[in-house]
């Protein structure tokens, strides 16, 4: 697969292209085909937004899951676990900054119509902001790792504020059946146990299952692998763990050993992404179809706590977390916090899902899409901050 491709997720900017460009000419067949529906099983109508959305996604998410698992791992930029305490702080600096900068704007400029859309402003585009993110400080800074952490967690809290500040609007959470999440978790930890090797078991049998209880609970189930893929078990003690491509035969220690039969983990990775980097035009064109249409305060309002909230959060809450000498990942100061901060402003699909839930009102629903579409500044605004900020890219390791 192409270099560029992989680093600079040009499916995902194709999709969004795409999407922008079709809900603008002709709104009425964007909508149309997106929640066309094929049939229903179980219940669930099947379009291409739920296939997107719902399935899809677990897949990109597994992927983040595995990156992660690589990270905390020995070696790993995240390595030993105290050292995810500091991204997991900035994770919350990255929440309570946008609301405190949405509430004191809103005090000054907007009204109490818009109050519901705090919890938008709480949200990290996972896919846009690791793809930006790479683009800023290289693939293999660790600032990379430190944003991946906190997108994650940053969006499975907007999705807990869906479930908890929201229930209103979608379906009445049903949390019984996160006990079959629980029951996924314990699966997977026997398959690790018994070492199965067999990665698509683990997807199969305890992914499915944390799917249906995620789903049945009325909460996104995209998350789903993530409670299973940190149970797919790999060898820390394997030099060439990382020398899994098709340069094993030219490795120093290949001489005279047989291919290494490479641990689930890896195998899973190395089979998922393909799939997620060309998948992600699908996730484009679904998510990012939003008409330019009504903008007005709230609109503002949205995107400046988003931009401004995430980088005074996160920049905020690193900084005491150093202050209290929890150590940050190897190479991220300041200024990579400065900067990792506003790529985190990156809202967009994961706003759009949110501002559903928010808004009843088509007004103030398409206002705050906007703001969560305008949010895209950061685009722009990250490579700016980066060059002015002498961020040093690390491109190899």
């Amino acid at each position: 697969m192409s270099l560029k491709i992989r680093e600079y997720s040009l499916p995902l900017i194709v999709g969004a292209v795409i999407a922008l460009v079709w809900a603008n000419i002709s709104p009425g067949t964007y909508s149309a085909i997106l929640h066309h529906v094929f049939f229903s099983l179980a219940g669930q109508e099947i379009t291409v937004h739920f296939l997107v959305n719902d399935i899809f996604m677990c897949f990109f998410f597994a992927i983040a899951g595995i990156e992660i698992v690589n990270s905390l791992a020995p070696g790993g930029s995240l390595y030993p676990l105290k050292k995810a305490t500091a991204p997991l702080l900035a994770t919350l600096g990255g929440i309570l900054g946008p609301i405190a900068v949405f509430f004191i704007l809103n005090g000054i400029f907007g009204k109490s119509a818009y109050t519901p859309g705090w919890g938008i402003c709480t949200a990290t585009d996972i896919a846009l902001s690791w793809m930006l993110a790479r683009i800023v400080f290289g693939g293999n800074h660790p600032a990379v790792s430190f944003l991946l952490l906190l997108a994650v967690a940053d969006d499975a809290a907007g999705l807990a504020i869906i479930a908890i500040f929201y229930p209103e609007i979608g379906a009445e959470p049903n949390y019984l059946w996160l006990l079959l999440v629980a029951a996924a978790i314990g699966i997977s930890f026997a398959f690790k146990k018994f070492r199965v090797d067999r990665w698509w078991l683990y997807l199969l049998v305890p992914g499915l299952m944390a799917w249906v209880g995620m789903h049945n609970a009325s909460l996104h189930p995209a998350l789903s692998f993530v409670f299973v893929v940190p149970f797919l078990y790999r060898n820390k003690n394997h030099p060439d763990y990382l020398e899994y491509d098709e340069g094993w035969a030219f490795h120093p220690e290949a001489a005279g050993k047989p291919r290494p039969q490479w641990e689930p983990l890896l195998r899973c990775e190395k089979a998922l992404a393909p799939i997620v980097d060309y998948g992600l035009i699908f996730f484009g064109l679904v998510n990012a179809g939003v008409e330019f249409s009504r903008v007005e305060t709230l609109t503002w309002i949205v995107v400046i706590s988003l931009v401004v909230g995430k980088t005074l959060g996160v920049t905020l809450l690193s900084s005491f977390a150093r202050l209290i000498r929890l150590p940050l990942p190897e190479g991220m100061g300041f200024r990579e916090t400065v900067c990792a901060g506003l790529v985190a402003g990156m809202g967009l699909t994961v706003a759009l899902f949110v501002a559903d839930s928010a808004f009843a009102d088509p007004g103030l629903l398409s206002a705050s899409k906007m703001g969560a579409l305008f949010s895209v500044v950061v685009f722009l605004l990250a490579p700016i901050a980066g060059k002015a900020l002498r961020i040093i890219k690390v491109s190899k390791k």
